[in-house]
């Protein structure tokens, strides 16, 4: 069983190890040989295992490995697909359709002859599989899910033709691969190579859990769908006051247009060289992409920012369409400023002042700044009423809740939605007890 265009990738490492073994199994005449062989065959159960608890999978763990391969391989064939379809009658479509009647034989193959002549049960074990309950945080739930369920149409399919129409139909719902089926990533290193690794739990917030601040949740909203529209948008810089909901939006805005392509990349200060790298992986795709800096600030002499200001514009390989960058800060210039830089006069230098410029320059690179203030006492209670109003446990009335949270804002840092949500869940834990 020979595959042409799929079969490269590392995600079919198991399938290969598995086929080449059963082929063995045929000329395994002798006990010594027979007995390497079950433990050959245990080791890459051991890994489709592993593979399966990585991703939540159940049931027929078999099917949904050759599920998990077809919706991970990044060829040629797979990255077209997620941008244009399987339009038209070109020769890679029936080199894939080939590809597609190998896989349709591979999902229904029958292991039992397999397992007689060896006398194990594995492969009838992984077939009706019941998996123990587990929290979602600790598979992959986005791919998980969607594996599955290209895993149960496929079994409907009646032949390889079949095969083929449900993945391309699949490729051009959800994309191929870590970009398709995740919704955020972080950047790592193995060895020398910069990798974007999926962020396998994300939070489910929506816009619609932070309250208040309407006016700049909208200006966020609007600059997101036109870029994930086509349309031109702008860096976006949230700043103010920590704990009023800037991290928040731009989570919720993820969760709001990952279904139309959005997907989000997280980036600390000190991987600011990996940037031009990041940029190089993502810029062909079929994605919109945001390259997320969170509590982003310079001291006087930390230089990062220059790097940043190059992406952003200002170096000689423009930006993509596809890559915009959103950022939050506490501050609203992002980079310390002293009064001696408002100084054109100066012992260490002749024009102090274009320092200043210098260092704004960066603030100037975000087309849309938002600003989020602290709220005060009034709309601070409307944060604490709108929270409780989510939480039936909390049965204080309105007057006593409330003033049980000013006294604890007054001991936890003052009015902000996270001393809301702290004080919340503190009703919350107490109510439990009681």
């Amino acid at each position: 069983m020979r595959l042409i265009m799929y079969g490269r990738g590392e995600e079919s490492g198991i399938l290969k190890k598995v086929m080449q073994l059963v082929t063995c199994e045929q000329d395994a005449d002798h006990t010594a040989e027979k007995e390497s062989l079950v433990s050959d065959i245990y080791d890459e159960i051991y890994h489709l295992l592993e593979l399966s608890t990585r991703y939540g999978f159940d049931e027929n763990l078999w099917q949904c490995y050759i599920a998990y391969i077809l919706a991970m391989d990044e060829n040629p064939f797979s990255m077209l697909c997620e941008t244009v379809g399987a339009s038209g009658d070109g020769s890679v479509n029936q080199i894939v359709k080939q590809d597609m009647g190998v896989f349709y034989r591979l999902f229904h193959y029958d292991f039992s002859e397999v397992e007689d002549k060896l006398g194990i049960d594995c492969f009838t074990t992984i077939s009706n599989y019941h998996s123990m309950a587990k929290a979602e945080n600790t598979y992959n739930k986005s791919v998980s899910e969607k594996v599955r369920a290209l895993a149960e149409e496929l079994t409907k399919a009646e032949d390889g033709e079949a095969f083929f129409t449900i993945v391309t139909d699949f490729y051009r719902r959800y994309g191929v691969g870590k970009f398709g089926l995740n919704k955020a990533f972080r950047v790592t290193h193995k060895g020398e190579e910069m990798i974007l690794s999926p962020i396998t739990h994300t939070s489910d917030v929506v816009l619609s859990h932070l309250i208040g601040y309407e006016l700049q949740k909208q200006q966020l909203v609007d600059n997101t769908e036109a870029f994930v529209e086509g349309r031109k948008a702008n860096n976006c810089l949230l700043f103010g006051d920590s704990g009023t909901g800037k991290s928040t939006c731009i989570k919720a805005i993820l969760n709001q247009y990952y279904e139309k392509g959005l997907r989000l990349i997280e980036v600390y200060k000190h991987q600011f060289q990996d940037l031009s790298g990041i940029i190089e992986q993502v810029k062909n795709r079929n994605y919109k992409f945001i390259i997320y800096m969170d509590d982003l600030s310079f001291e006087e002499f930390e230089i990062e920012y220059k790097y940043l200001k190059a992406v952003i514009e200002g170096g000689l390989e423009v930006k993509p369409d596809n890559v915009l960058i959103y950022a939050t800060s506490n501050r609203r210039h992002l980079i310390r400023e002293t009064w001696s830089d408002r100084s054109d006069m100066s012992q260490d230098e002749l024009h102090r002042s274009d320092t200043m410029q210098e260092k704004l320059s960066l603030v100037a690179r975000f087309g849309v700044s938002i600003n989020f203030s602290r709220p005060q006492k009034k709309e601070f209670d409307s944060i604490i009423l709108g929270l409780a109003k989510e939480n039936p446990d909390i049965t204080l009335s309105e007057e006593e809740l409330l003033m049980q949270a000013n006294a604890w804002s007054i001991r936890n840092g003052g009015y902000s939605g996270r001393v809301a949500e702290q004080f919340i869940i503190h009703l919350k834990s107490v109510a439990k007890e009681h």
